[in-house]
């Protein structure tokens, strides 16, 4: 009978949740991703310009474009924070590093810094970023609450992450809904890790928009 009752609550238990990507796939067709991501139409629910405003990009701030992709956002992150200030457009595909290269020349963005990562880690500056920008990509991560201890510890002092990311539900863009995290869900996450909701901005017709701050110990006391 004991063993029976064992069994049983061990069924009755929750499943301890994931924290690991929803879906992995390649983005080396580079070509294909361009269409993906700089299709035209983008920008009107997109709304780059809005959520960099409301996110707090300013001039000379040192910004993470993580998961950067082909460089939607972060060609208007390095117009924005100018000369003095970077934008380290993070990837951990070869082939979309080496086209943010191309269009950072072709720019004459030398502000523009794109930079090739591993998987499982971010390759921040120690205490070097003032904001990471993470769009479409968290979904994307593995280990995420051991993957936020090293996006703490490559923010500054005062430092914040903004994550940008579709909401469930039956619309023209964004993956499936299996693939999404809620906003609760990606909450709870930074919750667990020490970390603190600062902006909640729901604006864009098919996304979140939410910053958060790091544990003090580790972001930049």
């Amino acid at each position: 009978m004991l063993a029976i009752a064992l069994l049983l609550a061990a069924l009755a238990a929750p499943a301890e949740e994931s924290h690991d990507a929803t879906i992995h796939h390649s983005f080396d067709d580079v070509a294909k991703w361009v269409g993906v991501f700089d299709d035209p139409g983008r920008d009107a629910w997109q709304k780059p310009d809005a959520v960099l405003h409301a996110i707090g990009v300013k001039p000379g701030m040192i910004v993470a474009d993580l998961g950067a992709g082909t460089g939607y956002f972060s060609l208007p992150l390095a117009k924005i924070v100018g000369d003095k200030g970077r934008v380290l457009a993070i990837d951990i595909e070869p082939k979309l590093v080496d086209y943010m290269k191309e269009r950072a020349t072709k720019a004459n963005l030398a502000q523009l810094v794109p930079v090739l990562a591993p998987a499982d880690d971010p390759q921040l500056p120690p205490r070097g970023v003032d904001l990471v920008l993470i769009v479409d990509t968290w979904h994307h991560i593995d280990d995420r609450l051991h993957y936020l201890a090293k996006l703490a510890a490559g923010l500054k002092a005062g430092g914040r992450v903004a994550v940008v990311d579709f909401k469930k539900g039956d619309f023209p863009v964004g993956p499936p809904d299996a693939h999404k995290l809620t906003a609760d869900a990606i909450t709870a996450e930074f919750l667990a890790a020490g970390w603190k909701p600062a902006t909640h901005w729901d604006e864009l017709p098919y996304q979140y928009v939410l910053v958060f701050t790091p544990p003090a110990a580790s972001g930049g006391a």
